[in-house]
C-alpha cells in the first residue's frame, strides 16, 4: 500500500498487490469479512489480474449503517459519521494508519487535478456544518481537509449551531455578507459544499447588489452532495456549473464536483470537463442489480468500490446503492477511467447528507 500511495493518482501502481495485502489483513482481523470470504470460497491469492477483481467479495453499504463492523480493539484516531434523515448513520472508526493514508491520497488526487496550491492564501465560504459543532460528521471533516490545500485566510461556515433550537441553521444573510467581504478583499475565494446552497448564494447576492459577484482570479468552487436545484430536483451538472460560474465571475472549469462516501473515503473529483476520475488508489466495478454479474464498460448498474488503504474496518470492497457506469478514458487527457453517477437505486429514495441539509433551505 505504501508503494501504491507513493505513485501518482493517475498512474498504474501495485494496486493488485496492495489489495491482496488488505484482503489478507481483513480476513485475519475481521470476523465478518472472513465469514463473507469463506462463504464464497475466496482467498487473496485468487486475485492475480484486474479481471479477477470481480471475484472479490463485497459488503453492502447498508451493513455499515446497521452494525458496527470495525475491527475489535482498534485504536481510534478519528470517528466519522454519515448524515441522513432516516435515523441510520454509518459510524466509521479510522485508526492512525487509515487516517494518514486517506489524507495523503486525497491530497494527491486534488493535486493531480491542479487544485492544491500551498503558495496561495484563500478565503473559504463553506456550505457545511461548522466543524467545531459537528466534529465527526463526514462532510464537515472533508471540507476541513479541503481547506488545507491552500493557506487558509478567513473561513465562514454557513451551517451554524443554534443553541436555542438545538439544531443547525442556514446563516443565509451572513453568507451573502461573507461573499461581499471576500469580494472586496480581493484574494482568491474557495466555495465548498452543497451546490444548491452555492446557487442560493448567487441568487441572494444578485438580489441584494443588482449584479453577479466578481471573485478574484484563482477562485474556485468545489461542490459535493448531488446536483439539485433549489426545489431539490435533479439538474444537469453542466448547466449548474455555468450558473455558478456566471454568478461568481469565474471560469466554468473552476467549478468542480466531488463524489465520495464516508464508508469508502476515496474522493472522485471532476476534471475541467466535468468528469469524475477514478484514481489508481481505487477500482470501481459495475454490477447488474438483478444478477450481480460484473457489467462491461459503459453499462449502468450498481457501483462497487474497492480500495486497499483501510485497516480499521472492512469496507475495502463495498457494494453501494448508487447507479452508475465506468468509461475507459476521458477527453481531458488524464490517465485512468472515469465514473458517471446516474442516481440512487431502489423504490424508496435513500436520503443522504444533501437531503438532510436541504431542509435548512426551507
Amino acid at each position: 500500500m505504501e508503494r501504491l500511495l507513493a505513485g501518482p493518482p493517475w498512474g498504474r501502481g501495485p494496486f493488485l498487490a496492495a489489495m491482496r495485502e488488505a484482503l489478507a489483513l481483513h480476513m485475519r482481523r475481521s470476523e465478518v469479512f472472513r465469514g463473507v470470504c469463506r462463504m464464497q470460497g475466496f482467498e487473496p491469492r485468487m486475485l492475480r489480474s484486474e479481471k479477477d477483481l470481480g471475484l472479490v467479495p463485497f459488503i453492502m453499504v447498508n451493513a455499515f449503517k446497521e452494525r458496527d463492523l470495525s475491527i475489535p480493539g482498534v485504536r481510534v484516531a478519528l470517528e466519522l459519521t454519515s448524515s441522513g434523515t432516516t435515523g441510520q448513520k454509518s459510524r466509521m472508526l479510522l485508526d492512525r494508519t487509515s487516517l494518514d493514508r486517506v489524507q495523503r491520497l486525497a491530497r494527491q488526487v486534488f493535486a493531480g487535478l491542479g487544485l492544491v496550491d500551498p503558495s496561495q492564501t484563500a478565503d473559504y465560504l463553506c456550505f457545511t456544518y461548522d466543524p467545531s459543532k459537528a466534529r465527526n460528521l463526514g462532510t464537515a471533516w472533508t471540507d476541513k481537509l479541503l481547506m488545507g490545500f491552500t493557506r487558509a485566510g478567513e473561513a465562514f461556515f454557513a451551517f451554524q449551531w443554534d443553541g436555542a433550537k438545538g439544531d443547525f441553521r442556514f446563516a443565509r444573510e451572513e453568507a451573502v455578507e461573507a461573499l461581499e467581504r471576500f469580494e472586496k478583499r480581493g484574494r482568491p475565494v474557495r466555495i465548498l459544499g452543497f451546490p444548491a446552497f452555492a446557487l442560493q448564494l448567487c441568487e441572494d447576492f444578485r438580489a441584494k447588489r443588482g449584479r453577479s459577484a466578481k471573485l478574484a482570479r484563482g477562485s474556485r468552487v468545489i461542490t459535493g452532495g448531488g446536483w439539485k436545484d433549489l426545489q431539490d430536483k435533479a439538474m444537469d451538472k453542466g448547466l449548474m456549473r455555468r450558473r455558478l460560474a456566471d454568478g461568481l465571475g469565474i471560469p466554468a472549469e473552476h467549478v468542480r464536483d466531488l463524489f465520495g462516501m464516508v464508508e469508502h473515503g476515496v474522493p472522485y473529483v471532476d476534471c475541467g470537463l466535468g468528469e469524475f476520475h477514478i484514481p489508481d488508489y481505487s477500482r470501481v466495478l459495475v454490477r447488474d442489480p438483478a444478477t450481480l454479474a460484473v457489467l462491461p464498460a459503459g453499462k449502468t448498474g450498481l457501483l462497487q468500490f474497492m480500495t486497499p488503504y483501510l485497516s480499521s474496518y472492512p469496507s475495502i470492497s463495498l457494494l453501494t446503492c448508487d447507479f452508475g457506469s465506468v468509461l475507459p478514458r476521458c477527453r481531458c487527457g488524464l490517465g485512468g477511467p472515469i465514473l458517471r453517477i446516474r442516481g440512487r437505486a431502489g423504490v424508496a429514495k435513500l436520503k443522504g447528507c444533501a437531503v438532510s441539509a436541504s431542509r435548512l433551505l426551507a
